[in-house]
């Protein structure tokens, strides 16, 4: 089976949510008109990233009665998205999300787990952490979100593997930092080898939408990615700049590689998890 993704690498404006969904339902009807299937923002697509203290103000409920939401649900109605937004819960904690949109309904809503609060980062001074990590079925595959530091983690994308996710997806507004003998950006050529690695490890498609533009002194560098279950890039957008980054996948290559390379089947769940009570009640132990 075939599936067109679309991948919008798009600028955002800091604590504009109303230019920003103009701009999501832009390419949305880009989209459409590209065949695309699925469509997927980055990291806080509808908010900027460096919101700080004002990240009460731009947070929006998904449902079909949230102003911002709405329009978004009619647009799923000819394509599948996957926004990023601020949530709040019933007790009012905030959080970076990712929601999954389809046929007008909300199929999944992941908050961020991991919140980096080191070097130019400081997420967990004004959100709460995510707690869970879980695959969902979309009308044609099993998917899981992933948000920026959640795949610099091992654990997020092994979790999602093994809840039956084939389609990894990762959004992410990730800042330029350090620089190589490339003509690219440290963390750029650090990304796109953990992606092609989870791509390879656990024969799945991965598939990685960031973000571009400058906000609050920080320069977002583009560069999105698909690889399929062999590790092999299909596409990759352009580094700096705005673009919609389309690409065919085959859901069958998934059949393909692991009939070649069955590591879903031979991974040993259980070995796994006596391995880590092991290693939790040691370390407690040593905590008394």
């Amino acid at each position: 089976m075939k599936q067109t993704l679309a991948l919008a690498q798009i600028n955002t404006k800091l604590g504009d949510v109303e230019a920003n969904l103009k701009k999501h339902l832009s390419f949305a009807q880009e989209a459409k008109s590209a065949g695309a299937d699925l469509l997927i923002f980055p990291e806080l697509s509808l908010t900027g990233y460096a919101l700080q203290d004002i990240a009460s103000t731009v947070a929006h409920h998904p449902s079909a009665h949230d102003p911002i939401f709405a329009p978004l649900l009619e647009a799923s109605q000819e394509l599948d998205l996957v926004v990023g937004f601020v949530d709040e819960d019933d007790r009012h904690r905030f959080f970076i999300a990712g929601a999954y949109l389809s046929k007008g309904k909300v199929l999944h809503v992941h908050h961020k787990v991991y919140l980096p609060t080191y070097a130019l980062f400081d997420e967990s001074r004004f959100f709460a952490w995510g707690d869970r990590i879980q695959a969902f079925d979309t009308p044609t595959f099993r998917a899981g979100i992933a948000i920026c530091e959640d795949f610099w983690h091992a654990s997020p994308p092994y979790l999602l593997w093994l809840d039956g996710a084939d389609i990894l997806i990762f959004t992410s507004a990730s800042p330029g930092r350090g620089l190589t003998n490339e003509p690219k950006l440290e963390s750029a050529r650090w990304v796109e080898h953990i992606n092609q690695a989870y791509a390879s490890l656990f024969t799945s498609f991965t598939v990685h939408a960031n973000r571009v533009g400058f906000e609050d002194g920080l320069h977002f560098w583009g560069g999105s990615t698909v690889y399929d279950p062999n590790g092999e890039l299909l596409v990759k957008g352009p580094y700096h700049k705005e673009a919609l980054v389309t690409v065919e996948i085959d859901l069958d290559q998934l059949h393909r590689t692991r009939a070649r390379l069955p590591l879903l089947r031979d991974e040993r769940t259980a070995l796994v998890q006596r391995e880590m009570m092991r290693i939790i009640g040691e370390r407690r132990g040593t905590q008394r």
